[in-house]
């Protein structure tokens, strides 16, 4: 059984009014102090932001609680300097976002200039374990397609800067900055990957493999293929939603490849059309279907992934969850959506952060 690991980058806000806080280096030097051996708890680009990373699991139930005991953790742990954490793509209200301060986000903020300044946004990845490099890729080639509607489920930054963008999910759209990020070409074989990554490497305009910021890529750091399009989620139940279907899809890839089945020939500029459409819409309009490209409703195009994955699934035992949280997302609306409708019902920014913080330790 495929082992699956999650990383979610969560934002640090003042309990109060909502705003974010600059308190990371503060916030992990505590953790560090209570619990010395955990090290779950990671610096990121910003410094109101705090990652932490699960341990690779075979049951989501096992996954469902880890994410929860670290939020959980995450939360203890700013709070005893004054802030709390919120499962938030983008912050709400305006921010004045802090770069950290060590040599490798010193070197992107001169690189990059503006992008890296504006660039907190926070998402959510997602490990599976593979066999090989060679299944790795061939994994990468033939998920391209599948992957904007795992954008439009776990959608949930539709506020930038104290307005609504009219996006479902802008994190993805300010992502789509850095130079290495987006769609690929069919690479075909691991030694054509890994060429790919050492020449973009070798142009400088990236620093190392670390920056290679493909929607899905072999982990530099684990036997695993990364999958990067999803918003982080609201919900620690929708975040373990997206790694079952991500499970489901490397596993149905890689059979595809064993069967000797090719990769959907889609370009990459259709791909990012799905991608734009996924995060413009969400669960609320048509997105492009990933064998047609042509644009369904949301609805009718997620039922076909959990088709087309279904046997992966059943597999794991994750047929009815994933089944279950889908209907649940159409029902009940994925994040994007609550935090809309917290808007309407309070008119008030600061308290959709202030509820959203209570959503994220349900």
């Amino acid at each position: 059984m495929r082992t699956v690991g999650v990383e979610e980058e969560l934002l640090l806000v003042d309990p109060e009014t909502g705003e974010p806080r600059a308190l990371s280096a503060p916030v992990l030097a505590r953790a560090t102090r209570e619990d010395a051996d955990q090290q779950v708890f990671e610096k990121e680009l910003h410094e109101q932001m705090l990652e932490f990373a699960t341990h690779p699991q075979s049951s989501m139930e096992s996954l469902h609680t880890e994410i929860v005991r670290c939020r959980e953790e995450a939360a203890g742990h700013a709070e005893g300097l004054g802030c709390t954490v919120a499962a938030l793509a983008t912050s709400p209200l305006p921010v004045s976002p802090a770069v950290g301060v060590n040599r490798r986000y010193q070197w992107m903020e001169e690189q990059y200039g503006i992008a890296t300044r504006e660039q907190l946004v926070l998402g959510c990845h997602v490990h599976v374990s593979v066999e090989s490099d060679d299944e790795g890729v061939a994994v990468v080639d033939r998920l391209r397609p599948w992957l904007a509607p795992l954008t439009a489920l776990s959608a949930n930054s539709p506020f930038w800067q104290g307005t609504d963008s009219g996006y479902s999910s802008y994190r993805s759209r300010v992502w789509q900055r850095w130079p290495s990020a987006g769609p690929t070409e069919i690479f075909g074989s691991a030694e054509r990957y890994h060429r790919r990554v050492a020449d973009m490497v070798a142009t400088g305009a990236v620093l190392d493999k670390a920056m290679i910021y493909f929607d899905v890529r072999l982990s530099d750091r684990y036997p695993t293929v990364e999958l990067r399009v999803a918003d982080v989620c609201l919900h620690a139940e929708t975040a373990v939603l997206i790694a079952a279907l991500a499970r489901g899809l490397v596993e149905t890839a890689a059979r595809e490849w064993r069967a000797g089945q090719e990769p959907a020939d889609h370009s990459v500029s259709l791909l990012r059309l799905a991608a734009w459409q996924a995060a413009r819409a969400g669960l609320t309009g048509d997105l492009l279907h990933p064998e047609t490209m042509l644009p369904l409703p949301a609805k009718a195009v997620l039922e076909d992934l959990v088709e087309h994955v279904a046997e992966a699934l059943r597999a794991h035992g994750d047929l009815e969850l994933v089944r279950e949280g889908c209907a649940r997302l159409l029902r009940e609306g994925n994040g994007a959506q609550v935090q809309r409708g917290l808007l309407e019902r309070t008119g008030s920014l600061r308290d959709v952060v202030t509820e959203c913080v209570r959503h994220t330790q349900r």
